[in-house]
């Protein structure tokens, strides 16, 4: 693959390095976002989500050497960088319960770039014949829809409703 001679299997390592501009991107806003809510699942979420990255980076450096290309490093994700200035907008705006409403938002938005993202990258890694990859970047694709369930409970079970309550 070093060669990189497929047109597929080039824009394959460009997902990917744009995958790994993202999840690092989350690394660092994640922390901010579990200092800004107010419920504890909901920054425990947070908390729990910090982590499963730090392993969705790895999982990314490992399907890197797979592919034998040197570095996902160098690409700025510029879809990951808006969605997370939105947040910290919400965080800026927002107080209270309804704020905690706003950072599911802004988390989910995060959430469903992401499940584009790798869904895209594992249907290609799949077509190249690529199935070490296709089963890595579905690891984290599962990852990503349980966190998205998550947050959906968090929102419909607790969150939206105290911010109902509080306005």
């Amino acid at each position: 693959m070093a060669e990189e001679t497929n047109p597929l299997e080039a824009l394959l390592v460009e997902e990917l390095k744009d995958l790994y501009s993202a999840e690092n991107q989350i690394i660092k806003a994640l922390p901010k976002m579990a200092k800004a809510a107010t419920h504890a699942e909901l920054r425990a979420a947070f908390e729990e989500h910090l982590a499963q990255t730090r392993g969705h980076v790895a999982r990314l450096d490992e399907i890197a050497a797979e592919l034998e290309v040197s570095s996902l490093k160098g690409k700025k994700c510029r879809g990951m960088e808006g969605i997370i200035e939105e947040g910290k907008e919400r965080i800026d705006e927002l107080e209270d319960e309804m704020l905690d409403a706003g950072l599911i938002e802004a988390a989910q938005k995060v959430e469903h770039y992401e499940i584009a993202g790798y869904g895209t990258a594992r249907a290609h890694a799949r077509l190249l014949g690529l199935s070490k990859v296709a089963k890595l970047l579905q690891q984290t694709l599962d990852e990503e829809g349980k966190t998205d369930k998550k947050l959906t409970e968090l929102a419909e079970n607790v969150v939206n409703r105290d911010a109902l309550q509080g306005a």
